[in-house]
């Protein structure tokens, strides 16, 4: 089919089509999320198991090895590290790059729960989470105030701040540095354990097994079945001081009797300096797929109602990345629209014929505003890579739409109408222009489809090029001739013919 003709006589079915694209591809481009680098999705397992009271030793023969040769059975991983503290035990399990994410999960949990039997009793449930990695944090802050100690700040920042950030668009997790977490601390008096006749431990599985709330069913309550919980999580310290602990012969005493228990702060494990005094940081980071922009905007907006809630907390900014992504994006917008206008100046020094030059021009958007709408579908963000493929496929973009007006101007040289001339000149290089467009498309498709961590870099690459290249193809084979056939005139043909004689 003769696709160039069918377009010259009916031209408004090709021109609504590519308004449609050029629309949805207007909305793909402000939708698309700013990043410096593409997402690289990495499967990573983390498989956590806590024992109150373990030691290291303890754990290492009786929890992390049994898990590392469960794990050591599943295919495609290609590396295990294991880190042991006190109480807990955690195995980060890296798959290889060609694993999809959600199946190394399953096989992780998988090799878990068959093991599960060997595991020791008093250890809580393992946890097996996919482990996001998005890089470097995009933006970190610093918290002060003259009223606050720096575990007051550790609370503010968790209480508070992370309130307000978590769970907004596009924020992953909130990291602080330095502080101190809040722990209730109970002290427990060895010579009353022995008078009573109880261990530590005794005292720490009744307190976990009584501090908690549980689920009781439903019930009907004023002719309306209402959920029903028991709560026994103690509210304050003093109502945990009044816990009942079991002894034996049945009697009772309370966890105060026992030792004492304090609303305390836990011994400070990372340290953080801003002007060189000690205060608290805290990370923001992206989630998935989320733009570094828009989170920065975010964030922006939440922490400027923190401080207008709390005007005697300073909230200052200690590093910026998204500073530098946006101007990354910024440079390679103007250097997409820079390449642009020189093309179009390069083209009109050499077709010397404004209508001719406009045609040609007109191949530029048309063929990388579509572009913006498969990057969106298929998942890319505006970044670096998908950039350099934009940049470098400008020139290609007009390649086509040049090669078929130059072949118009030359049949309308020879007396034909503009209108015969475009269904005449599309049609004698029409195979000619397909060969060389999908000659282009085979030799940046096969870069998408690298392995390993390159691959996933290029894929936005590749497929960026190709498929800017097939519409600068449909542009060519569709639009350039319609234009040329309704637009170019009798004497473009002879001001082109006068040129090349002079």
């Amino acid at each position: 089919m003769n696709f160039s003709a069918w377009s010259i006589r009916n031209p408004i079915a090709p021109l609504l089509g590519f308004a449609l694209l050029l629309y949805v591809g207007i909305q793909s481009f402000y939708a698309l999320p700013i990043t410096r680098f593409p997402n690289i999705d990495v499967p990573v397992v983390s498989v956590t198991v806590v024992q109150s009271g373990a030691s290291p030793a303890e754990l290492e023969v009786q929890v992390t090895k049994e898990i590392e040769d469960a794990v050591a059975s599943i295919s495609g991983i290609d590396e295990v590290q294991s880190t042991i503290t006190d109480g807990q035990s955690q195995t980060v399990v890296v798959f290889r790059i060609e694993k999809p994410t959600p199946e190394a999960v399953q096989d992780t949990k998988d090799a878990i729960d068959k093991i599960r039997g060997d595991l020791p009793a008093g250890i809580e449930e393992p946890i097996v989470t996919k482990v996001d990695v998005e890089g470097q944090a995009i933006q970190t802050f610093a918290v002060s105030s003259p009223n606050m100690t720096l575990e007051e700040l550790s609370w503010f920042v968790d209480d508070t701040v992370t309130r307000a950030l978590e769970g907004q668009a596009g924020i992953g997790r909130i990291d602080r540095y330095g502080g101190s977490d809040r722990e209730v601390r109970v002290s427990l008096n060895p010579a009353k354990l022995d008078a009573y006749g109880i261990t530590a431990a005794d005292v720490n599985q009744q307190i976990r097994g009584t501090n908690v709330n549980l689920g009781s069913g439903r019930g009907q309550v004023a002719g309306n079945e209402q959920t029903i919980r028991t709560l026994g999580d103690a509210r304050d310290v003093a109502q945990l001081a009044e816990t009942s602990i079991s002894l034996s012969n049945n009697r009772f005493v309370r966890l105060s009797e026992l030792g004492t228990v304090t609303d305390t702060y836990e011994e400070q494990k990372s340290f953080s300096r801003f002007n060189g005094t000690p205060a608290v940081t805290f990370a923001v980071f992206r989630a998935k797929g989320a733009s570094e922009v828009s989170v920065a905007e975010t964030v922006a907006e939440s922490l400027d109602g923190v401080r207008k809630a709390h005007p005697d907390v300073a909230i200052a900014m200690v590093d910026d990345s998204v500073y530098f992504t946006y101007g990354n994006y910024e440079a390679a917008l103007h250097t997409l629209v820079e390449g642009s206008i020189l093309a179009i100046i390069v083209v009109m020094l050499f077709l010397r014929n404004w209508r001719a030059t406009l045609i040609a021009a007109v191949a530029l958007p048309l063929s990388a505003i579509p572009t913006f709408w498969v990057m969106d579908l298929m998942g890319f963000s505006l970044n670096l890579v998908s950039f350099l493929a934009l940049t470098l496929a400008t020139g290609i973009l007009v390649d086509d739409a040049i090669v078929e007006i130059e072949n118009i101007a030359r049949h309308i040289k020879m007396g034909k109408t503009p209108y015969k001339a475009a269904l005449e000149a599309a049609d004698e290089i029409g195979l000619a222009v397909i060969a060389t467009s999908f000659t282009i498309i085979a030799v940046f498709v096969p870069v998408s489809f690298m392995p390993g961590v390159p691959g996933q870099y290029f894929i936005q690459f590749g497929l960026t090029v190709a498929f800017s290249v097939f519409f600068s193809l449909a542009v060519a084979r569709l639009i350039t001739p319609l234009m040329a056939a309704y637009l170019m005139r009798a004497e473009d043909g002879m001001e082109d013919h006068h040129d090349n004689d002079g």
